[in-house]
């Protein structure tokens, strides 16, 4: 097995560790990301060792994706630090007010 399959394993496993212990939204937005690059090395492993280019192509629309996802996520934390001056996930309760 090659050592980039245990590479993708490891970078999911430290984002999801990131998300799951990490306090503040942009430490969390930061480990997800690092989730997607682990699943996007994957894919490509995949793409290689079948020899189809189908998850090639999943990877660059994975991308797209990725990058919208960081805009609109970068936006939402800017308007929540405006509203209630933080980005610490226990100072927000959005639900009870």
């Amino acid at each position: 097995m090659s050592i980039y399959y245990y590479l993708s394993a490891f970078l999911f496993c430290l984002g999801l560790l990131g998300i799951t212990f990490k306090k503040d939204l942009i430490s969390m937005l930061l480990c997800l990301e690092l989730m997607l690059g682990g699943v996007a090395l994957l894919f490509i492993l995949f793409s290689k060792a079948t020899g189809f280019i189908d998850a090639q192509l999943m990877v660059i629309f994975m991308m797209i994706i990725s990058a919208c996802e960081v805009a609109i996520g970068l936006s939402l934390i800017i308007a929540l630090y405006r509203k209630k001056q933080t980005i610490y996930t226990n100072d927000i309760k959005i639900l009870t007010e």
